[in-house]
């Protein structure tokens, strides 16, 4: 939890994470102009989960509100039976111009590598978020 203080967005993620979890704590970290570390503490199912995807960042039709993003990184999850894999990210954010929110739709499919190995094709998510220092 103490790693999600230096979040320069933080709000919460509902839908598929982690191949079971229904709901997480969402964080967003720069890493970059186009770029950024999308992260998730995730609870749900009988486990907890934990998502760090790095994000390459792009704004279609250039709109400054708008952003499609496109990352990948490692998922954990302690449960029964554990799993270790990596996650895909594809996804639509908005800021809104005088408030400090960001909304936005993903899909984040995964491959399990351990305790089993698995494709788990579902995983989308809304996301509502507080920007620090947004207006």
């Amino acid at each position: 939890m103490t790693g999600f203080a230096g979040a320069q967005e933080l709000g919460v993620r509902f839908g598929d994470i982690s191949s079971a979890n229904n709901f997480a704590i969402d964080g967003i970290f720069s890493s970059g102009k186009f770029s950024r570390i999308h992260a998730d503490l995730s609870f749900g199912d009988g486990g907890v989960g934990v998502d760090a995807l790095w994000d390459f960042i792009y704004k279609p039709l250039g709109v400054e509100s708008f952003n499609w993003y496109l990352g990948a990184g490692p998922y954990i999850r302690i449960d029964e039976p554990f799993w270790l894999g990596v996650a895909g990210e594809v996804g639509l954010e908005y800021k809104f111009k005088g408030a400090p929110i960001a909304l936005g739709l993903d899909w984040r499919p995964s491959v399990s590598i351990i305790e089993e190995t698995d494709f788990h094709p579902g995983g989308f998510g809304l996301n509502i978020r507080y920007v620090f220092g947004g207006k």
